[in-house]
Formats: structure tokens, C-alpha cells, sequence
């Protein structure tokens, strides 16, 4: 789950996230983090479902008993009542990043922690496994992963934690050992013309 989330779609997610822990507890923020799974899994998986929840041109009202047509005992009150919400401010087009945010906010809740590990090929659950244990032991937190192939990538891994960025790619590393033999060069030839000077006083 690599799509990021902005200060919108955080807003909306912490919103829902209070309105299902008064209503049910935990049971119910993972019932509305399962819904909202599948409505963005169906918004992306079909084209005309994806533009008919982001187009700007489509009037809010007639969308808006559409969704009610659509989603009444598909899914809880809650989801839909959020939904009919999110068409009314014009920002169906935000769900998306709003399941992500609220996702993040449910692994919060449970000691978990998301995280995208990115490799140059597909990494065995031996690896996955090992990755695993190290972030748990690092962040204290159960590490929920989600494996990615970057084949941009020569070698190592690369974890996305929330924005954070841990990079030990071999690309990263080859990178680093330049910069530090360019610097340790530079300061040897100047060290040498020092002493040079020093010569020939």
C-alpha cells in the first residue's frame, strides 16, 4: 500500500476512525476498513465505477441516490452515510488516499505498523520473514509488510515506513562510497599541496 495520503484525506480518515470506535469499538473499525477496501478495490478495478466516483461533471445529487442504490445493505450505515458525505464536498475522488490513511490509523490502533519493502526481484518469505523480525525489533511494533519489485533497483532493499524512507539499496550504498572517496580524495591532494608548501618555505 504505497499511495501516499495529504492533510485532506487524513482529516476524513480520523473522522471516520472516531465515528466507528464509538459506534462499535474495534470490531466496527475493521468492518468500515473492510468496506472501504472493497469500494476502492472496485473503483480501480473498473474504469467507468473509477470515473463515475471522480468526475466533477456528474451532478452530486443524482450520484449521491445512485450510492444509496447502489450500496444500501451492501454495506453498514456508517460507510454509505460517509460516502453520501464525501459526495457532498466534492471529494469522492479522495477515497483512495482516505482507505490508506484510515488503514494506517487502524494498524496505529492495533500496535501494527505499515510497511512497503521494495527489492530488484520478488524476495522469498524466508527473506520477507528476516525483513520482518529486523523493523520489529527496531520499531517495537508489529510491521504489517507489503512487498514490492522495483526493478530500477541493482540490489538490497528499500522500506517505506509512513514517509519515511529507509534506503540500503546497493545503488544508495555505491552512491555513498563515491561521495566519500570524492570528499577523502580531495582532502588527500589538498593535504599534499599543504605539505608541498610547507617544502619550499
Amino acid at each position: 500500500m504505497s499511495t501516499q495520503t495529504d492533510a485532506l484525506a487524513n482529516v476524513y480518515a480520523r473522522s471516520l476512525f472516531e465515528l466507528a470506535t464509538d459506534a462499535g469499538g474495534t470490531d466496527k473499525v475493521l468492518e468500515i476498513a473492510d468496506e472501504l477496501e472493497q469500494v476502492c478495490a472496485l473503483t480501480a478495478n473498473n474504469q467507468e465505477i473509477g470515473l463515475f466516483f471522480s468526475s466533477p461533471i456528474i451532478d452530486k445529487v443524482k450520484r449521491g441516490e445512485a450510492l444509496s442504490a447502489i450500496f444500501t445493505n451492501k454495506v453498514t450505515d456508517l460507510a454509505l452515510r460517509f460516502l453520501l458525505v464525501l459526495n457532498n464536498k466534492g471529494r469522492l475522488d479522495h477515497l483512495r488516499q482516505i482507505e490508506v490513511a484510515y488503514a494506517q490509523l487502524v494498524q496505529e490502533a492495533l500496535g501494527r505498523v505499515e510497511v512497503n519493502v521494495f527489492t530488484p526481484r520478488a524476495v522469498d518469505e524466508t527473506s520477507l520473514q528476516t525483513i520482518k523480525r529486523n523493523v520489529q525489533e527496531m520499531l517495537g511494533k508489529e510491521p504489517v509488510l507489503h512487498s514490492h519489485v522495483d526493478p530500477s533497483m541493482l540490489g538490497g532493499v528499500k522500506l517505506r515506513i509512513g514517509d519515511q524512507l529507509i534506503d540500503g539499496s546497493v545503488a544508495t550504498k555505491l552512491r555513498r562510497l563515491s561521495e566519500s572517496v570524492q570528499s577523502k580524495g580531495s582532502m588527500a591532494i589538498r593535504e599534499q599541496f599543504e605539505t608541498y608548501l610547507e617544502d619550499t618555505k
